[in-house]
């Protein structure tokens, strides 16, 4: 039997947190840890095939479990590649250990091959990072670094050079300069001191137009978040991250706030005259009300968040939860009448636009339609991985999840190519769950491609086969098109926006999976249920229109909209199609 070696230790480690599999890409520097992984059998290893994608893969298992997720790389270049990824986590919240491989301590220093300073490179990124130069020093910073990450919410770092890997496994003694720690973590529970929340409840009861502005850290809270808008008849917005964790079927749920957000959501809060944050930094500051237009009290796990992005009265530095358990007693429970009707009214017109936009014609498609039939047909069990471009708007504005349904995103750092990692690393968590990842062609070509080879991988080991990819082909970088257009008052740049035709579909039958391309809007429902039924991973590459705006809300949008009309003047007869578009958008705005 071979002696038992440092690397064996790390792998014996990961068992102690309970992680199931570690995503990554091997290499020599971490030759000794995969041997390690080999041999136990007991942590899974999933290869992708990036870096990048291994880490946004990490961070997706931590979004939908709430537990660590675990990557590893070699040193250099695979350091490198992870950093996408780790930054993703660290900006959404995301706990994430990295066990990184480095070359051998006795060159370090020396310039030598694929050398970097990986402590240097991790410091802005990682809230733990240390490069462990010995074997006894490997279980006390591997337990750091998971204690650190569950803390703080973010990615830690270890750093093993190679011949450590190599070391013996220590026999850990009672002596000075040895620490023997244990892989325990408990979270808080944290809830503010009673006059604090006194005078939080004394600002909300106050209030006649209170409003409600809902984010992740939320989750967990959803019947208490409820209880509260109830009792003061507030209507309740949210971030885009916290979107999952409100129903947006009641009444009063206006849906996302913000520049993709939706004409109810900015109606609410440019009206409110009171806000509860709870769990949110949305960054959308221009569509939270005008400083000192509403008072603010704002509830926070982090107290560093509290004031962040809108000045408050009163903050609460406590988990969702048990604050707003202990603030619910306080609220005096004297809703306005007239603020509820109104909040109610402007949800009802919301609704009525977003149909009628999905129902707009476009050539072929209209990318809003694809999300509104999938709202119609999302399963209760399934789980949702959303990339980054303008499919994000569709999926803010048209698609209502059903209650509990879990959807993730690249929200923050909002880095494109996130939803197939996302996707596999939910669907490897959760098997007998059926999977929906939507991305825009772009974020495809950029990274989903290469990781479709990965869901043709490992999809029959799946207890239910169902891994559907929705791709909105609309052969151009759209949103960076209509941002150009509206916030440089820049015409479409062809060079810099338009992106190669590809088949997708194809491409997905080429791997073994199913493929369907689609250009008719009347077979987007049909193409939706033949997918959701299939027996094997099923890619849905729509046809859409390229120049269906991404209009912000009215009344901040239409300022938005003469920029962007101004711009497409100067594209001539190219911008012709989009301008009518346009027009179409803001008139329905405007009668709604």
């Amino acid at each position: 039997m071979p002696q038992r070696t440092a690397a064996d230790v790390m792998v014996e480690r990961l068992e102690a947190w309970g992680v199931p599999r570690i995503f990554g890409y091997s290499g020599d520097g971490i030759n000794t840890f995969m041997g390690a992984l080999r041999r136990a059998g007991t942590v899974d290893f999933v290869q992708a095939r990036h870096e990048e994608n291994a880490a946004f893969m990490a961070a997706g298992h931590a979004k939908y479990t709430g537990t660590v997720g675990v990557v590893t790389s070699t040193q250099g270049p695979g350091a490198v590649h992870l950093l996408n990824g780790l930054y993703d986590a660290k900006l959404d919240g995301a706990p994430v250990v990295a066990l990184v491989g480095q070359q051998s301590r006795s060159v370090l220093g020396s310039g030598y091959m694929q050398e970097i300073d990986l402590a240097l490179l991790m410091r802005d990124v990682a809230c733990y990072r240390q490069q462990v130069a010995s074997a006894e020093a490997l279980p006390m910073a591997m337990d750091r670094a998971f204690k650190a990450a569950l803390t703080h919410r973010g990615p830690a770092v270890v750093i093993v050079p190679h011949d450590v890997q190599k070391l013996p496994a220590p026999d850990l003694g009672h002596e000075h300069g040895i620490l023997v720690t244990s892989p325990d973590w408990r979270p808080m529970a944290a809830v503010p001191q009673a006059p604090d929340l006194q005078v939080a409840a004394e600002v909300l009861n106050a209030g006649r137009r209170v409003a409600l502005l809902v984010g992740q850290g939320a989750r967990g809270a959803e019947r208490q978040v409820e209880a509260v808008a109830e009792r003061l008849g507030a209507g309740i917005a949210t971030s885009l991250l916290g979107k999952p964790f409100v129903d947006e079927r009641l009444p009063y749920a206006t849906g996302t706030m913000g520049h993709l957000g939706t004409g109810a959501s900015g109606k609410l809060l440019g009206n409110c005259d009171t806000l509860l944050i709870i769990g949110s930094k949305d960054p959308w500051t221009e569509f939270y009300p005008p400083p000192g237009a509403a008072r603010a009290v704002q509830i926070d796990a982090n107290p560093a968040a509290i004031g962040i992005r809108y000045p408050v009265e009163a903050g609460l530095a406590g988990d969702a939860d048990p604050t707003l358990r202990a603030l619910l007693p306080l609220l005096s429970g004297t809703p306005d009448e007239v603020w509820q009707s109104e909040v109610r009214g402007w949800v009802e017109d919301w609704r009525r636009l977003s149909e009628d936009r999905a129902m707009t014609q476009a050539s072929p498609i209209n990318p809003e339609r694809v999300l509104h039939e999938l709202g119609r047909r999302f399963p209760e069990d399934a789980r949702l991985a959303v990339d980054v471009g303008s499919c994000v708007y569709w999926y803010a504005r048209q698609l209502v999840l059903p209650k509990g349904v879990q959807a993730h995103l690249s929200g923050t750092l909002a880095s494109m190519g996130c939803s197939i990692p996302y996707g596999i690393a939910a669907k490897l968590d959760r098997p007998a769950a059926p999977v929906i990842a939507v991305s825009g062609d772009g974020a495809l070509q950029m990274a989903g491609l290469a990781e479709l080879i990965t869901v043709a991988r490992l999809w029959p080991q799946w207890a239910d086969p169902r891994f559907v990819i929705c791709v909105l082909n609309n052969r151009e970088l759209a949103e960076v098109t209509w941002e150009q257009r509206e916030m440089e008052g820049e015409p479409r740049f062809d060079a810099s926006q338009a992106i190669p035709e590809f088949d997708y579909a194809g491409y997905a039958r080429l791997l073994g999976l199913e493929g369907l391309r689609v250009d008719d809007p009347e077979k987007i429902g049909p193409a939706w249920e033949k997918a959701l039924a299939a027996e094997c991973p099923f890619l849905l590459e729509f046809v859409t229109d390229p120049e269906v705006p991404l209009l912000p809300p009215f009344p901040a949008g239409k300022d938005k909209a003469e920029a962007m009309q101004q711009a497409l003047g100067e594209e001539g007869g190219s911008g012709r199609h989009a301008s009518r578009m346009l027009e179409r958008y803001v008139r329905q705005e405007e009668q709604a």
